[in-house]
């Protein structure tokens, strides 16, 4: 029950953050692809990841049961995904020594309020569309190396839990089964030494 709950919750924020992660990412794939250029590494690898994880998030949301089955594979695949989200956070790593906004002062312009006036000086806030989507698909993914990590944390242990339950379950039966087995052999003995002493009477 609460394995679900957690994990239902990670896997939402991992699907929030993959999916405008990927289409961002997209963007600049198809700016490169219609220009006939090859995409750089640092934009290819980690829009590849985003678009294998968030596959991976909406399945084993949508299909609990057989991920809660399959728990301790559910955690692996998830640490896998940690490493590659490391590696394309690594690969864009220039972004963060970029400054994609700038604020610069314009002309002053004075405002009257009938016994005086105040002098303003404007300011303009320019930004870098594609360094904003390139910094916030870096922050993003550092994001996503937290979560995965989360719920490959949540999946080994619910996979460690079946696992002793499981054996609990099993050495629970067999002692049952033979005990059933020693006290059928018993009284098959004390049966047949009744007889036996019947006999001799």
């Amino acid at each position: 029950m609460f394995f679900g709950m957690f994990f239902a919750f990670w896997r939402f924020l991992e699907i929030v953050t993959l999916i405008p992660t990927l289409g961002m990412l997209a963007y600049f794939v198809h700016i490169y692809a219609s220009n006939n250029a090859l995409t750089p590494n640092y934009i290819l690898v980690l829009f590849i990841v985003s678009v294998l994880g968030a596959a991976w998030a909406i399945a084993t949301l949508f299909t609990y049961h057989r991920t809660r089955d399959n728990a301790r594979f559910t955690g692996f695949i998830d640490l896998c995904f940690v490493g590659a989200f490391i590696a394309g956070v690594y690969e864009l790593r220039g972004i963060t020594n970029q400054n994609c906004s700038s604020i610069t002062q314009g002309s002053p312009y004075t405002i009257g309020f009938g016994y005086g006036s105040v002098t303003v000086n404007s300011l303009h806030f320019a930004a870098n569309k594609q360094c904003a989507m390139l910094k916030a698909s870096f922050a993003f993914g550092i994001m996503n190396c937290i979560f995965f990590f989360i719920t490959s944390i949540l999946a080994f242990i619910h996979g460690r839990g079946d696992v002793r339950r499981e054996t609990v379950v099993r050495e629970t039966h067999y002692s049952r089964h033979g005990h059933r087995r020693s006290g059928s052999h018993r009284s098959h003995r004390s049966s047949h030494s009744g007889t036996r002493r019947h006999a001799y009477v």
